[in-house]
């Protein structure tokens, strides 16, 4: 990842984390390398506007087949879009993106929400760097 990147990240978590201070809990996602937070239905048009403002690009089941071939490959390894499910993203005509997953649960009274680095280019040792920068940038130790 080059510095460009790297500080385009940081740029969107840091705003992401501010807008959510206080309204989302963060911790960290071990199975998708990610920051996940719950919350309750009544805060989704609040939080879904927020997503869409850092992360412009969205996704959902009818329209994934659309996407860039590197977005494809990311909702597979996510295991695929549901009815309910979206898909945001920073630019996506990088090989580097942020991305958010928003993951309605089947109670019908919370949603949960990921966000997370994508580079296909990062070695092992390099993602875990980014992995590193990222917790830190949403207040997450450890």
């Amino acid at each position: 990842m080059n510095d460009s990147d790297q500080s385009g990240f940081e740029n969107i978590c840091k705003e992401m984390a501010t807008a959510f201070d206080g309204v989302l809990s963060w911790r960290w996602d071990d199975r998708f390398e990610a920051v996940l937070a719950e919350f309750s239905i009544d805060n989704k048009d609040g939080i879904q506007t927020i997503l869409e403002r850092c992360l412009s690009h969205v996704w959902e089941g009818s329209t994934i087949r659309k996407a860039p071939e590197n977005v494809r490959e990311l909702a597979n390894d996510l295991g695929g879009l549901r009815s309910g499910q979206l898909l945001f993203t920073s630019d996506p005509a990088t090989d580097a993106f942020i991305f958010g997953v928003w993951w309605p649960w089947g109670d019908g009274q919370t949603i949960s929400i990921r966000v997370g680095p994508f580079d296909m280019n990062l070695s092992d040792s390099e993602l875990d760097g980014l992995i590193l920068l990222f917790k830190g940038w949403f207040g997450i130790v450890g």
